[in-house]
């Protein structure tokens, strides 16, 4: 993986790293530790940006709603004690959210910006069919009753996101 990393960082102008990858490019790039909770963060979590004149986030209203589904966690002081990193959104509830390299080479998202309406009401189904008990993911279904059908309130935001990263920090480059 180590090789994947180094041939990126001489040819690609800008890689996103999302959840799982994320944590680990931060942990090769930056030796950034992630740690674990005793409970999965699952649920659509309101999320505000730090950067206004950030082009990646440019178009974002102040406050947006994101998707997360993890155990994982990289501490917001980790991410604040590296020069050169900077963070662009993060959320009360789940932490930090979007954080990028200063030479903008790396996007790190800890959210699920490319979920589809569907993507976390599955993962709690088979989490409850594997015989565990989880709990109902937060802020997602309607009136936040899991009987009641999600409401997709995350789908322009994460558009927004990717049509931003490739032509801000892909194709302008």
């Amino acid at each position: 993986i180590c090789e994947v990393f180094d041939w990126a960082k001489k040819n690609v102008t800008s890689t996103m790293f999302s959840c799982w990858a994320a944590h680990a490019a931060l942990y090769y790039y930056y030796g950034l530790k992630r740690h674990l909770r005793t409970e999965k963060l699952s649920g659509v979590f309101s999320h505000q940006t730090l950067e206004a004149k950030e082009p990646l986030t440019r178009g974002f209203d102040e406050q947006f709603m994101v998707p997360h589904s993890r155990f994982g966690y990289i501490k917001t002081s980790d991410f604040e004690a590296v020069p050169g990193l900077r963070i662009l959104a993060q959320s009360a509830q789940s932490g930090v959210y979007l954080a990028a390299s200063a030479n903008r080479q790396q996007v790190y998202l800890t959210g699920h910006p490319e979920y589809d309406a569907t993507t976390l009401d599955e993962e709690y189904q088979r989490d409850i069919a594997n015989g565990a008990e989880p709990e109902c993911p937060q802020n997602y279904y309607q009136q936040d009753d899991c009987t009641n059908p999600p409401a997709n309130c995350w789908r322009s935001h994460g558009s927004l996101l990717f049509t931003n990263w490739l032509n801000y920090y892909v194709y302008q480059v």
